[in-house]
């Protein structure tokens, strides 16, 4: 009697063990029964929207020697990861001192990403120069780069074909020295180089200049933060030579206040 018991007990046992692999259905990869189980993946990733970014990278004050000037640098872009409608102005326009003027650019390119960090672009641009005398604008054709280098460097180089045909390119490069979390020294060069002379723009053959700047930047907010600096600007060359025609001066030291800001 006891023997019978213990044998039933252990066929129910059997029995319930059974019941819960079949609910359980079978393992993974098991062979045999031609399922293979969905590993347990975190949801994809959503490439597919789209963003848009506003960064006013210089809106600053400038008091040199002989004329004080509003400058600023901003760039606007919206798209996705990979292609993107990307637009920049950048210019200064003369508030005090000097012969007064302004000079402004700005371009609309399409720009595509084609590696970390790399995206080259291409699109129109047009450039309006005003002051003492008849305005002067005209419009050009680019092609461009910009990325980041390696040790964190930000360039920005593009290379531009004028409505007239002449030929020119420039260099933007600028690295952020974290001295804190919210403390940043920012050394930034510009150079432009024409591969024809465009008087009217006072633009000559060859380097037409060096720009250095430094600048101390405080972030209140990651989105908002003032600065102050300095900056030294260089003509050369035939460029220099149209500045001296024209009784500008050639070699402009700058000091600088101003903000960065994005949103």
């Amino acid at each position: 009697m006891q023997t019978d018991f213990i044998v039933r007990a252990g066929m129910c046992r059997l029995g319930l063990l059974g019941l819960m692999l079949t609910l359980a259905g079978p393992p993974a990869g098991a062979a045999g029964t031609g399922v293979q189980a969905e590993p347990d993946w975190p949801p994809p990733v959503n490439d597919q929207g789209r963003y848009a970014k506003l960064l006013v990278d210089r809106l600053e004050y400038a008091d040199a020697d002989e004329e004080n000037s509003l400058n600023w640098d901003a760039q606007f872009w919206y798209g996705g990861d990979i292609n993107r409608l990307w637009i920049e102005t950048e210019g200064e326009d003369v508030v005090a001192g000097g012969n007064g003027g302004a000079l402004e650019n700005f371009d609309v390119q399409y720009s595509r990403r084609f590696a970390p960090f790399w995206d080259v672009q291409a699109g129109l641009g047009y450039q309006r120069q005003y002051g003492p005398g008849p305005d002067r604008d005209r419009g050009y054709a680019l092609v461009g780069l910009q990325g980041l280098a390696p040790y964190w460097f930000e360039v920005d180089a593009n290379l531009r074909a004028s409505e007239d045909g002449d030929l020119s390119a420039d260099l933007e490069a600028e690295y952020d020295w974290l001295l804190t979390q919210r403390l940043i020294l920012q050394p930034r060069l510009e150079t432009a180089y024409a591969f024809e002379e465009v008087e009217r723009f006072g633009v000559g053959q060859g380097l037409n200049n060096v720009q250095l700047g430094l600048r101390l930047r405080y972030e209140l907010r990651r989105e908002f933060a003032p600065y102050i600096g300095v900056t030294w600007n260089r003509k050369f060359g035939d460029t220099a030579d149209l500045a001296r025609d024209e009784g500008e001066d050639t070699e402009v030291p700058a000091v600088v206040a101003g903000v960065r800001m994005w949103f």
